[in-house]
Order: C-alpha cells, then sequence, then structure tokens
C-alpha cells in the first residue's frame, strides 16, 4: 500500500483502516492466546485445578493490556460470536473495513436473534452497511433489522418488556433528583414531542415576562407542571397520546398479510404494530397515505410559484425524511430547515428539489461547503404505503 500524502483525507481513510486492523490483531490474539491456555489446561491440569486456573486467563489478559477483567469477557463474547456466526464481518474486521465497535454492535444483535437464517442474513449485509455509516446510523439499522426480519419474536419480547414499565426517582446531592421511566417507545417519543414543542412555544412568553431560562430549562418546569398539575382521579386507565407522533407501517402489515413492527418515521424506535391499533392510537387518529414515485421517490410532485411550500407538503416531506438528509446526521427532521436543492428560484418548490436540513448543515450547503458529501440521502427506508398517526393536542 503506497504511503498517502500527508495532511490528505487519503492519510486519514488510510489510519482508520491501519486503526481497525490493529484492534482486529488484538482481538485475535486474546482469541488464541484463550484457546491456547485452555488447550493447555485440558491437556495437563485436573479438573479441580482447570476450574481455577480457567478464571486466571482472563485476569492475565486484562492486566496486559491494561483492561478490566470484564471488557475482557465482552470483547472475548463479541469475537466468538463473530467467528462463529458472523465470517463475513469477522472478515471485514480482519481487513479493516470496519473497527471494534461496530463489531461489537454486529456481535450483540447476533445474540438477540434466534434462526439461522436471520443471522447469515445480517452477516450478508451488516458489515457493507457498517462500513459506510456512523456507529449510531448503525446501532438504528441494526434495531430495525431485528424488529423486521425476527418481527413474531420481537412483538413476543417487547410485550415482556412493556410488562416492566416502571418509575424510579433516584435523590441525588445538592437538592436535586433524576427522574427514569422505563416505557413504551411510542408513549416516550410523544412526552419527548410534547416537550420540545411546548417548550419552544414558551421561548417567547418568558422573553415577554423577563425569565431567564434555558430551553431544557423550561422542558424540566414543563414536565414538572404536567406531571403534577392533573387530578389522580381524573387520569384515564388507558394512555392517549395528546401530541403528534408519526410513524411508518408497511401496507402488507396493516393488512396483516405479513407480520411486521411500527417504525419512527425518524427510525429511531420501533414498536409492535398492535400496540398502536387496538391501544394508544384507538379512536381519533389520523391516517396519512404516503406514495413514493418508484424510481424518483418524489412526495406530492406538484410544482408551487412560491419559495415555501404549502402545510401539506411540508408535512410529507417530514415524514419522508425523518432525519436530516446529511449522513450521519440524525437532527429529526421536525427541528430541520426546508433546502432547495437546487436554489429558488431556479429549482422549483417541489417534493423532489426540497431536503430537510439541519441549521448546520443547510448554512454549510449555501456556503459550498461539503456540497459532495449532501448529495447523498438519508438511508432509512420508506414503504410504497405508509400510515402517520396524529393524534393532536
Amino acid at each position: 500500500m503506497s504511503t498517502p500524502p500527508p495532511g490528505t483525507l487519503r492519510e486519514l481513510s488510510q489510519a482508520r483502516r491501519e486503526r481497525a486492523q490493529a484492534e482486529a490483531r488484538e482481538w485475535t490474539a486474546m482469541v488464541t492466546f484463550r484457546d491456547n491456555a485452555l488447550t493447555r489446561l485440558r491437556r495437563d491440569a485436573s479438573p479441580m485445578r482447570q476450574g481455577l486456573e480457567r478464571m486466571a486467563i482472563h485476569l492475565q489478559i486484562a492486566r496486559e493490556l491494561q483492561m478490566s477483567e470484564g471488557q475482557v469477557v465482552h470483547r472475548l463474547a463479541s469475537a466468538d460470536r463473530a467467528i462463529e456466526h458472523g465470517p463475513r464481518t469477522w472478515a471485514a474486521f480482519q481487513a479493516g473495513h470496519i473497527d471494534a465497535v461496530r463489531v461489537r454492535e454486529i456481535s450483540l444483535t447476533i445474540e438477540k436473534l434466534e434462526r439461522d437464517d436471520s443471522i447469515q442474513r445480517l452477516d450478508d449485509e451488516a458489515a457493507p452497511y457498517a462500513r459506510e455509516h456512523t456507529v449510531t446510523e448503525l446501532r438504528r439499522w441494526l434495531r430495525r433489522f431485528v424488529a423486521r426480519v425476527e418481527a413474531d419474536l420481537f412483538t413476543e419480547r417487547a410485550n415482556a418488556e412493556r410488562a416492566k414499565r416502571h418509575v424510579v426517582v433516584d435523590h441525588t446531592d445538592d437538592g436535586m433528583a433524576w427522574l427514569h421511566a422505563y416505557l413504551p417507545s411510542h408513549h416516550a417519543a410523544a412526552i419527548q414531542k410534547r416537550l420540545q414543542r411546548t417548550a419552544t412555544a414558551m421561548k417567547a412568553t418568558d422573553k415577554a415576562d423577563g425569565i431567564d431560562r434555558t430551553h431544557e430549562q423550561r422542558r424540566a418546569d414543563l414536565l414538572t407542571h404536567l406531571l403534577t398539575s392533573a387530578p389522580a382521579d381524573e387520569l384515564p386507565a388507558a394512555v392517549g397520546l395528546r401530541c403528534d407522533v408519526a410513524v411508518m407501517i408497511d401496507a402488507s402489515v396493516l393488512t396483516g398479510a405479513v407480520e411486521g413492527p411500527a417504525e419512527a418515521a425518524d427510525g429511531s424506535w420501533q414498536v409492535p404494530t398492535d400496540w398502536l391499533l387496538h391501544s394508544a392510537f384507538a379512536g381519533d387518529a389520523f391516517w396519512h397515505r404516503m406514495l413514493l414515485h418508484p424510481i424518483t421517490k418524489d412526495v406530492l410532485a406538484h410544482e408551487y410559484a412560491g419559495y415555501s411550500p404549502p402545510a401539506v407538503l411540508r408535512r410529507a416531506l417530514a415524514f419522508r425524511s425523518g432525519t436530516c438528509a446529511t449522513p450521519g446526521c440524525l437532527v429529526p427532521a421536525d427541528e430541520c430547515e426546508l433546502d432547495h436543492v437546487i436554489p429558488w428560484p431556479e429549482g422549483r418548490t417541489t417534493g423532489l428539489n426540497l431536503k430537510h436540513r439541519c441549521k448546520r448543515d443547510h448554512a454549510r450547503k449555501g456556503h459550498g461547503i461539503l456540497l459532495e458529501l449532501l448529495d447523498r440521502e438519508s438511508d432509512l427506508p420508506k414503504p410504497a404505503f405508509a400510515v402517520e398517526f396524529v393524534h393532536a393536542a
């Protein structure tokens, strides 16, 4: 391999690959040392001594690598799963195409899957995706993969976890406390959305009243108010969502032809479809059907003379995008700005010519920075038919 010029992107790329290969050599050396030590123990030591010395192997590795024993145990477990069940993932690791963090995430997903064909499919698809995406994007992709490829088992696990929902108050020093809530994802998303929108709207009132507090402080104060102001005897038996929550459901899942999850528009969470159809959104949910062009993926391909798109197009575009269109940026679409790909007025106000950009990336694009990076759309899968549930406050 030729040495790239210093200070270039190619040098950074080579350094990243060399780092990943070094991690792969370290993991391989850990596995080899452990296996050789176990072979010697089985050959030379008594059964009692084998048990005692087996525990010392992790300690020896930990001391040599200046890690904790727990770190060694977890890395060896990840390596074992990848070697046995993810040969393509392991090969990509050895070649330096993906690093140890990505291998660990894929390995943890292998542990969740229960069917051999699901594991095989994961090994075929995960490494190529991991090679081109950030760790956060990979985690979201892996969660969607598990929910889709083993939808029946996902529903079973989700129902078991839903039964464990609870709230914990943990008092700390200086008169403060942590409030922890283990909730279904769509309920947590609804809470987050309401806090975000209401706290944003409160900014103008704070300014008029001369109140000096940050956006996060407004969110915290709002949460306290909402949780303490409603009389307990007025609480309903079932939770109803009183703010906008958009999800996507494949048409085949909606009709019951196959099992599958309902997914957040930005891909950040998944829940069993029947949670939404039969409980949280029973009643006056708004159904939004979205058809995408099979080639251009355009949405509502009508052309408008003005610069700003009308509300119906703006809503559909946010639903289509989910997040900022910049690769690796996961800012939700409803916190982004709409960007004309071809600047207006030369570029028309159409679904095809509009993408969501966070404020930072919109400014970068406007100043001609990272244009080649911004050309790639978000990789979230979009169904040909989608349903949006909205229960407006």
